[in-house]
């Protein structure tokens, strides 16, 4: 039985039950028999009393107009609240934490920093702090490959340039989207960058994984 407003609804298998005759609208759940071979557990009437159900909260959610906005707000601890309120900002790597090279630096001080912060990857910059290109450990892995010149070049020769960003203002599950996504494969970092596109943090897949938006 629920009550709406000022009316009070009931969903029954009987009709004429006592609590039908005392609903303001009953709304009949009942079913010719149940799904068991002997009849008597519930299982095809809790079936058509979870669809009733599930019916009516829609109906009142679009009667009242209630949004994904309202969801997150009224539950905002749950998966769906974090995936509509947490933005890039509020978990990105920013400031000290923040890996930031230069073009010029070379594979093995890049390697250093990126050992540092533990993120395994480092943004490289220019002089004005514009993100030029990306360089992670997988990038490092495939350049040891070719001899161990590699580690003296400097990262601008072996970085990837214009990697996937995303802006700080952006929603989390968007970031994890764009990881998912990324082709020929996923991808578990992501710089973030301002409007002018400049380095302003970084995010890693577990941070997604530790606010509980995966």
């Amino acid at each position: 039985m629920k009550r709406i407003g000022a009316k009070l609804i009931a969903i029954v298998g009987k009709p004429a039950s006592t609590l039908a005759q005392n609903a303001d609208v009953v709304l009949d759940a009942g079913v010719e028999k149940e799904a068991d071979s002997l009849g008597l557990a519930p299982t095809s009437s809790t079936t058509a009393a979870l669809a009733l159900g599930d019916a009516l909260a829609i109906a009142l959610m679009e009667r009242i107009h209630f949004t994904a906005d309202n969801f997150a707000v009224y539950h905002p601890g749950g998966s769906l609240g974090k995936r509509l309120l947490l933005t890039v900002e509020m978990m990105m790597h920013k400031g000290e934490d923040n890996p930031l090279i230069s073009e010029n630096t070379s594979v093995k001080d890049a390697i250093f920093v990126m050992t540092s912060k533990g993120l395994g990857a480092v943004c490289v910059v220019d002089e004005d702090g514009f993100l030029k290109g990306l360089m992670t450990d997988g990038d490092i892995r495939r350049g040891l490959e070719k001899g161990t010149d590699f580690l003296s070049l400097p990262v601008k020769q072996v970085m990837t340039v214009a990697p996937v960003v995303i802006r700080p203002e952006r929603l989390a599950a968007e970031a994890l989207h764009k990881m998912e996504k990324h082709k020929p494969s996923p991808i578990t970092v992501l710089p973030v960058v301002d409007a002018d596109g400049r380095a302003v943090g970084i995010v890693h897949i577990t941070d997604l994984v530790r606010q509980g938006v995966v």
